[in-house]
Order: structure tokens, then sequence, then C-alpha cells
């Protein structure tokens, strides 16, 4: 492990010129980019590719040995095309890379040994150099796949950056999954599969009671008598303080017992920063307001539904 960590650090010192231009000229292609590779190299290269992908960056994995036995015809002149070997002297490698030259593709090598038939044939070396294995025998490719993956993250990365690729963009790319829903779902999209318990400001305990307990959201909001305007939040936690507190409960109202100004939050908030909100203050549910006004609520339960949690 010490000796991956160590080779990941040392590869900040190989982003050079290469690395730059190697940037600048896949920003520039109107094809994609494939990556390729043979053995464990083949296995860092689909990684590679579904970065590149879900960051903004068209690309598709090539085997090396599928190459030169037949699905060398997707590369296409205007693709750009990165090797992935450490040697860059295997056999395939060496059939490959002339037929890549003849298809007019930009090459790029992503190898251990930058003097190497890969390394001094392709236009851009992304050098993942390493010292050894982390393998006590020195053989079993092990740091040379850490630092080939970690140099591939730092390219995506870059094209990333360079591209002004946002958050907005990543959610348009991964929809599904918690990941793409904390990044696209809102609370609009889930608060109105919801009842929407409230009462007015001078209703009755037994009114408040039945709201609570008919719409089984454990609380209920509190209305200006002539609006719709939320003036505060009643839960059963608050029932049971009131029946500890009021020796006689004849007469009560809502605004004796309520919680005034309540949290809440507008129907376009993310659901993930309303899961924040109910987990920094340790409450199951939200009331949604638009512009003051009772919207509904939100409840932890349907951020688990969805699968935020």
């Amino acid at each position: 492990m010490t000796d991956e960590a160590e080779a990941i650090a040392r590869l900040a010192d190989f982003i050079d010129e290469d690395f730059e231009n190697c940037v600048k000229a896949i920003l520039q292609i109107k094809g994609r980019v494939v990556v390729t590779g043979i053995g464990k190299s083949a296995n860092i290269a689909g990684k590679i590719v579904a970065t590149l992908n879900s960051t903004g960056t068209p690309a598709l994995f090539m085997h090396a040995a599928d190459a030169i036995h037949g699905d060398l015809g997707m590369i296409q002149p205007d693709d750009f095309v990165i090797c992935i070997s450490k040697s860059g002297n295997t056999p395939e490698i060496k059939v490959l890379v002339p037929l890549l030259k003849r298809k007019g593709a930009q090459l790029a090598a992503l190898v251990s040994s930058t003097d190497s038939y890969l390394g001094q044939s392709a236009d851009f070396v992304l050098n993942a150099s390493v010292e050894r294995e982390a393998c006590p025998h020195n053989l079993a490719p092990t740091t040379s796949t850490t630092a080939a993956l970690a140099l591939g993250d730092a390219l995506a990365v870059s094209l990333l950056e360079a591209r002004g690729f946002s958050s907005a963009d990543f959610a348009t790319l991964h929809p599904g999954g918690s990941l793409g829903k904390r990044l696209y779902l809102k609370v609009e999209d889930i608060y109105r599969q919801n009842l929407a318990p409230h009462v007015k400001e001078n209703a009755a305990l037994k009114d408040i009671i039945i709201e609570i307990s008919s719409k089984r959201l454990g609380a209920t909001a509190v209305v200006k008598e002539d609006s719709t305007e939320l003036v505060g939040i009643i839960t059963d936690g608050d029932l049971r303080r009131m029946l500890n507190k009021y020796d006689s409960i004849d007469g009560i109202r809502a605004s004796d017992i309520m919680t005034a100004s309540p949290l809440s939050i507008e129907p376009e908030t993310y659901a993930a920063e309303a899961l924040a909100i109910m987990q920094n203050k340790n409450i199951t549910q939200l009331i949604v307001t638009k512009s003051g006004r009772f919207e509904g609520f939100v409840h932890l339960h349907d951020l688990l539904k969805e699968g935020l949690i």
C-alpha cells in the first residue's frame, strides 16, 4: 500500500507539457477518445473510459487484442486514442500502433517506460513511471496499474475543468441512483405525494388531534385564520408536552401550543438540502412553503424511499 501511495504522489512530477498538450488536443477533436490496452491495462482502460464518459468526454473502450482482429474498425480519423501499457513493448501493442497511425487518429501513450516502442511512437506521452510493483516479486501489475488509473483520472478531471463541466451537467449524465437524485431531485418532485395537514390558528384541540392522526405525518402546520400564510407547527411531541404543562386542556387553541416560525423549505430546493437540514436539526419532516404560504410537507421517509439515505 505504501509503495502505491508513494507512486501516486510522484506522478505530480510527471504532469508536464506533454500532459497539457494532450488535454488541449482532446478538447479540439470532433470524434471520441478511444482507450485501449491489454491484460490488466485493459481493465484500467475500461474504468478510464467510464470516468471520461461521466464527466463530459465521449469515450470508447477497445481491447488491444480485439483491435487487431477486427475491432480497429471503430477508430475514425477524428478520434483520439490513448494506449495503456506498462512496458510499451508487448507484441499486440507493436502490431497495433502502426495500424492506428495509418488510421490518422492522434495517439497518446500512457506508459511506465517512456523510451519504449509505444512511448517513442506516440504523439503524446503520459508518464506513469513507477519504481517497482507492490508485488514482493516485482512482477504482478499493482503499483503500475494504480499509477495508470490515477493518471487517467487526472486527465479526466483536467478535461472536466477545461470544459467548465458543472454539477448540473453531471446530473444530466447520472439520472439514476442516489448520486443522480442528489444532483437533480427537488422537493417539488416529492412533497405533493403526501397529505398536507394544516389547521387555523384558532383551531380547537380536538381538530388538531384529528388532523395530525388522520394525515399520519406526526405534525400539522398552523396557518393564519384568513390565509394559508404559515405561522407555526404542532407535532405529536407538542401534544405530549401540552399534557404535562396544562392542568386543564379545555379551551386550548392551536396558537397556544404551536412552535412559531418553524423551519420551512421552498419547493425548488434540492431534496438533498432538505435531507441535510433534517439531519442537522434532528427532525423527521419539513414544512414546504412558497413565498411564506403553506404548500405541504416533505418527510424523511420520502427521502429514504428515493434512495437519498
